[in-house]
């Protein structure tokens, strides 16, 4: 097969990774940086350029695309799809897990756990946004925020009105989140694909941060799920149409509650907590659909 990956940058660990791993499958495979394709739209005639070149021939695309150009990228994607293309995770899907209001609203009417979460047109009655997520402390979250930045903990009734108060002056979009403090700063990253976790780790933040985001100084360890999280993790990846997926939960006095389902999981951290080859697992479940 021919397999294009859609990546900006080569050299991330996740791009080589699947390079690697559909080679070892004895495929062609090709990095291209979506965000310097051309696309041509005409009658019955979709078409995108590469470096000068028309990209025919494609079996099957793996797109990698990164939040600050997920317009365009769903836009490559969306091209893909008009030529027949197989992609491992589909444009509407990736437009609804880029979107953190809409995925919380779809998951929720999919009947999944959740940190209870507020969300208003730049409300001035912020006392009252505050006791709706369960009073202080809560979780702050800009709407754009990835990897963890632009997440806050705020730990006292007073500051979490300031800050609301600061963000809405700035006309910027945010959430108030309950804390979950049992959670104790640790997340639970289930990765699955096609219908399958195929790994999973628990993150923790370090000493004095909440936050358990690999980027942001935590470390992952190897999990065992229990049954409840796993059939959360599943239903989560498929209420969002992702048959890749990276499902974010913390573990509660009440059950998994869901935090995020990413749409384009990074591979480093999940295959060396869990010693699995989670790129094969995507070239496989790329080679039963195509």
């Amino acid at each position: 097969m021919n397999i294009k990956i859609l990546s900006a940058n080569a050299n991330l660990y996740s791009t080589k990774r699947l390079v690697e791993a559909a080679k070892a499958r004895k495929h062609d495979v090709e990095v291209i940086n979506h965000a310097k394709c051309d696309i041509v739209i005409e009658k019955k005639n979709p078409v995108i350029i590469y470096k000068g070149h028309k990209l025919d021939h494609t079996d099957a695309i793996i797109p990698r695309i990164g939040a600050s150009v997920t317009f365009y990228g769903t836009a490559v994607v969306r091209q893909f799809e008009m030529l027949r293309v197989f992609t491992t995770t589909e444009s509407q899907a990736l437009v609804r897990s880029r979107d953190k209001l809409r995925s919380l609203q779809i998951l929720s009417r999919a009947g999944l756990g959740l940190p209870k979460t507020v969300f208003t047109n730049y409300s001035k009655n912020v006392k009252e946004i505050v006791d709706q997520a369960g009073g202080a402390p809560v979780i702050i979250k800009l709407l754009e925020g990835t990897q963890g930045i632009g997440v806050i903990l705020v730990e006292t009734r007073k500051a979490a009105e300031s800050v609301i108060e600061a963000f809405n002056n700035l006309q910027a979009r945010v959430i108030v989140q309950e804390f979950i403090k049992e959670a104790g700063g640790a997340d639970i990253r289930a990765f699955i694909v096609d219908g399958q976790v195929v790994g999973a780790m628990k993150r923790q933040g370090k000493e004095g941060e909440f936050r358990s985001n690999l980027h942001r100084g935590g470390t992952a360890s190897v999990i065992k799920l229990t049954d409840e999280e796993e059939t959360a993790a599943l239903k989560a990846a498929k209420a969002m149409g992702l048959g890749i997926a990276g499902v974010d939960m913390l573990q509660s006095a009440r059950g998994p509650l869901i935090l995020e389902v990413n749409s384009s999981p990074g591979l480093e951290g999940i295959e060396q907590a869990t010693g699995k080859d989670i790129a094969n697992s995507i070239i496989k479940y790329i080679e039963r659909n195509v």
